[in-house]
């Protein structure tokens, strides 16, 4: 049995992405999960998995190509195992359509209408992250519902972001196929929708039909209009292709300006209205024309001008929803230090020469992270999670330490697990692989959860203080100022040239309180400015 795999999307606006590579070629035998393609998204560059075992048959997109969404990418032929069990999996929904089916034949018997009705089952989808399940966390429609196209249809959870799920298509809810508050799988059913199918008109004929269409015809350009960026549906990409519109000149009306059929349409009859004044005042006016031109060209400047409009969305909606909830939860405090990393810098080059390699870049990081853990051992709570309701404190056994990545994706946070048990060298690689791997936007999600305490280094790019919020459910977040050598005395009253670090903290005020945090970040202190403290500290 030959498959289409179909390019889909999880709500997150996401039309169309363009064919970077493919991993495989047509006669290639693949297994389930492994990786299919790399494609670009407007964000970040996602590798798409297969869903079945088989064999690959075509191909529908050459490197470089644009793919659309709900479109097929590639065709499967899958093996007999996978179609049997995607018979019996099938069995209900099919019985369900069957008796649709034949209500629906039952009642249009004695009628002439050309329209017939069919369920459809809306597969949950993923775009390669990885993401197996989800929880569903609200129904926004409810059975026997008619629904529009890219109306919301459900809320639900995956590891690090709450998606809403569009419709498709428009018609009406048929079955929910999940409870509030159930897992989810990913390639399996979400909900059932029943779509009216209607046949095509017979094309006219008539010639006075004929005859008044061709002028028309004759009007439009022979070279469609450039179908700029913007956040809609393939239906309403097709609209907007068919009347020659520039879809990124169309003002959305739907959430993070989503753009709708109503709204091409709008924009179509203001478009008229403009072109039939315009001819209006020339035909009478004529001798206005160069003053007509002249505002021509200054309203197209002004129109260059214009403020542009970008959705949120991706990794940055999720920061976004993220830190409010975070500042809107946890009572932030700020408490900063000064560090005098002389004699580190003088240890960090020595061994820099030696260790450092392409698999291992040995940065002041590792030493920051080191002597964190080490800190932690004995201040437990900055290591601890506080539960919804703040009625329970888990001091997690595990010292996983974030670190804040600039990506091309946005704002990212993968930890290094288990710093407690890694040599500072270990510590050194891991930092390395995820700082590449943030970089490239491919970040495994296992990579972002479970963290612990976590470390914003904003002094590599600049600034001394900082206020950082909190990687809610942590506790605790410190942001690095840069290093500067400035003048400071010694203990004989000299002034020397010293290498200086402003650090700023932000602690959860709910269980840490100003005396906690000024011990654990001297103790840290110490452990920095005299490295050969740390090294006795370990085990």
């Amino acid at each position: 049995m030959i498959k289409d795999f179909i390019l889909p999307d999880i709500g997150e606006g996401v039309v169309e992405c363009e064919l970077v590579e493919w991993l495989v070629k047509e006669g290639d035998t693949v297994v389930e999960d492994q990786p299919i393609a790399d494609v670009m998204t407007d964000k970040a560059l996602v590798q798409i998995p297969a869903p079945f075992a088989g064999v690959v048959t075509k191909l529908y997109y050459a490197k470089g190509d644009i793919a659309k969404v709900h479109a097929p990418l590639y065709a499967v032929q899958i093996e007999a195992a996978v179609d049997i069990a995607g018979e019996e999996s099938a069995t209900e929904p099919a019985a369900t359509t069957a008796k649709v089916t034949e209500s629906v034949a039952a009642t249009t018997a004695n009628t002439s209408s050309s329209s017939s009705v069919s369920i459809e089952e809306f597969l949950l989808p993923d775009i390669g992250e990885g993401i197996v399940e989800c929880e569903l966390v609200e129904w926004l429609v409810s059975e026997g519902d008619w629904v529009e196209e890219d109306q919301p249809i459900a809320d639900v959870m995956t590891d690090k972001a709450l998606v809403q799920i569009p419709a498709i298509k428009a018609g009406k809810i048929a079955k929910l196929h999940y409870r509030k508050g159930q897992l989810a799988k990913v390639h399996a059913p979400l909900f059932a929708i029943e779509v009216e199918q209607t046949a095509s008109a017979p094309a006219a004929t008539n010639t006075d039909t004929v005859s008044n269409a061709a002028p028309t015809a004759q009007t439009v350009n022979a070279e469609p209009a450039r179908q700029g960026k913007a956040l809609a549906s393939p239906a309403v990409r097709r609209m907007a292709r068919s009347l020659d519109i520039d879809l990124s000149q169309v003002p959305g009306t739907g959430k993070h300006g989503r753009v709708y059929k109503e709204d091409i349409t709008r924009f179509q009859q203001g478009a008229s209205n403009v072109s039939a004044s315009s001819a209006t005042q020339v035909k009478e006016a004529p001798a206005q024309a160069t003053q007509a031109s002249q505002t021509q060209v200054l309203t197209s400047t002004v129109t260059q001008r214009a403020d542009t409009v970008e959705p949120i969305r991706g990794v940055k909606a999720v920061m976004a929803r993220m830190m409010v909830e975070s500042v809107s939860s946890i009572p932030h405090f700020t408490y900063c230090e000064e560090f005098d990393l002389t004699d580190l810098v003088a240890l960090r080059e020595s061994m820099k020469v030696k260790y450092s390699s392409d698999e291992v870049k040995l940065t002041m990081m590792p030493f920051f992270m080191k002597s964190m853990s080490l800190a932690l051992s004995q201040f437990p709570v900055m290591n601890s999670q506080v539960n919804a309701d703040c009625t329970e404190l888990t001091y997690k056994a595990r010292h996983n330490i974030g670190m804040a990545v600039d990506s091309k994706v946005g704002l990212l946070v993968p930890n290094i697990k288990d710093v407690q048990d890694k040599s500072i060298l270990e510590v050194a690689a891991e930092i390395t692989r995820l700082t590449q791997a943030a970089r490239s936007g491919r970040v495994a999600p296992a990579d972002l959860k479970d963290g612990t305490i976590s470390i914003s280094n904003i002094g590599a790019l600049g600034g001394t203080v900082a206020t950082p919020i909190i990687n809610k459910p942590e506790v605790a977040i410190v942001a690095l100022g840069k290093l500067q050598t400035l003048p400071r005395f010694n203990a004989k009253g000299e002034v020397e040239a010293r290498q200086i670090m402003q650090v700023s903290w932000s602690g959860d005020h709910r269980v840490i309180d100003g005396g906690t945090i000024a011990r654990f970040c001297n103790l840290w202190k110490q452990y920095l400015e005299q490295p050969q403290e740390m090294l006795l500290a370990m085990r």
